[in-house]
């Protein structure tokens, strides 16, 4: 272990011509003699949100693809969780919660699709306007980035698959605003989601430029990790061989992002499109949750953030996945009408996103943080914001809670009694990331 009476600060940044890439954690961010690494009940403590838009395939008079067979730790997998396999131990799933605050009230029947975004990380029923008015609740990532947020450069980032200026698939008589984003960080600030992997990166590792001089940039064939060759030599006269690995990797995986980013937007030479159009979005919708899920394992990974919500879709989208046989808009398919071969085909696309969130969990695992890895230092709760989607149902809601923080116990069904709020939840989990809120929404306690 490389030892220096002079430490390295956890802030410390590569900077560059347009570029400032912060560090992960390293053995000469210690103090000097002390513990070279921290354990996971000391290390950056971190919370994420991961919705899924239009429910799960559920059948509440037949097989239900969602909810496991079995409660505790005896629980069988069910089809669309089992690609979470790998982390059952660290896996709960939970049964019987309700939002019922996504519940129409005196609004009308119109807008379930629209509550049950605004109020999931809320618990607060959504006005119901389509003008400027809009009010709802602060959410509890907001919560947790107002403590966990004051400790790095960016409190939260709020990002999403589809784009978040589609006014015209809305619910009559609410406004856009709830629909695209979960994030408020007060009852009349939503949040704006960011869906481009390219502006994501920039926001992470850029340091400014006009939309000019960002243009310029994206058009070269260099990495943004070039202008920092000559801090990054300095830096390695500092370092042990342990750390100079650590930064090797790390500084990898950012140039391979880049690149990613790079093929899904063409080629470097082709001239730029109109400078607001979104330039770095792959095709493909699993491509793009890939590098979105690879933006957050690197914010992560420099500290640049401990909060992240991730909108895999819009409610009422009508995308379609033809990478795994689906050919029918997400929305409508969602409409299954009880039919057993669109049941069957729904949960193949809750499996796939499964997969997906599986594969970003296994790169957290992968990555060593302290006396343990990212994920142990993390906790995410993955879920929607409607159960059977063909009834608009906000009650027993699909919900999996995931990670190392803490000391939850894994590897368990638990089935709660019905109606218990989902803001309980919420409230449990932010005690796990030591953010105390005392109440949430219309939560009546802890779990």
């Amino acid at each position: 272990m490389f030892i220096t009476n002079k430490t390295l600060n956890r802030r410390a940044v590569l900077r560059g011509a347009g570029a400032a890439v912060a560090l992960p954690l390293l053995d000469a961010m210690a103090p000097a003699f002390g513990a070279a690494r921290q354990s996971p009940d000391t290390g950056a403590r971190r919370i994420g949100f991961v919705y899924m838009p239009n429910g799960v395939s559920k059948n509440f008079a037949g097989i239900d693809y969602w909810t496991p067979a079995g409660e505790g730790a005896g629980f069988e997998l069910s089809p669309i969780l089992e690609p979470l396999g790998p982390f059952r131990e660290r896996l709960h799933v939970i049964s019987g919660l309700a939002q019922h605050q996504a519940d129409a009230h005196d609004d009308g029947a119109n807008g379930d699709h629209t509550r049950g975004t605004s109020s999931w990380l809320t618990g607060v029923h959504p006005k119901r306007t389509e003008g400027a008015d809009i009010r709802n609740g602060t959410s509890a990532d907001q919560i947790a980035a107002a403590r966990l947020g004051a400790e790095t450069p960016l409190p939260s980032i709020e990002l999403a698959i589809d784009l978040n200026f589609l006014a015209g698939q809305c619910e009559n008589s609410y406004s856009c605003a709830y629909l695209n984003t979960l994030a408020w960080t007060s009852p009349t600030t939503p949040l704006p989601t960011e869906n481009n992997p390219r502006i994501v990166f920039e926001r992470l590792f850029g340091d400014g430029g006009t939309p000019e001089q960002r243009a310029r940039q994206a058009r070269r064939d260099g990495s943004l990790l070039d202008s920092v060759l000559e801090d990054l030599d300095r830096l390695g006269r500092r370092l042990g061989p342990g750390d100079a690995g650590r930064v090797g990797e790390y500084l990898d995986s950012v140039r391979e992002v880049e690149r990613r980013i790079e093929r899904s937007g063409g080629r470097a030479d082709a001239p730029l499109p109109a400078l607001d159009r979104p330039r770095g979005i792959p095709d493909q919708f699993g491509d793009h949750v890939r590098l979105m899920y690879a933006l957050q394992r690197l914010a992560f990974q420099a500290d640049l953030t401990r909060v992240v919500t991730f909108m895999l879709g819009r409610e009422l989208n009508f995308r379609v996945y033809p990478e795994i046989g689906i050919t029918e808009g997400h929305h409508g398919l969602s409409h299954h009408g009880d039919r057993p071969e669109q049941l069957e085909k729904y949960s193949r696309l809750g499996a796939y996103q499964a997969t997906l969130f599986g594969e970003f969990l296994q790169s957290l695992d992968d990555t060593p943080e302290g006396d343990g890895t990212l994920l142990d230092h993390s906790l995410f709760l993955y879920g929607a914001g409607l159960s059977n989607p063909n009834v608009h149902a906000h009650y027993d809601l699909p919900l999996a809670v995931i990670g190392g923080t803490g000391a939850l116990e894994g590897g368990r069904h638990v089935v709660l009694r019905e109606e218990t709020p989902m803001t309980n939840l919420l409230l449990t989990m932010l005690d796990q990331v030591g953010v105390h809120a005392e109440f949430l929404g219309d939560s009546t306690g802890r779990l």
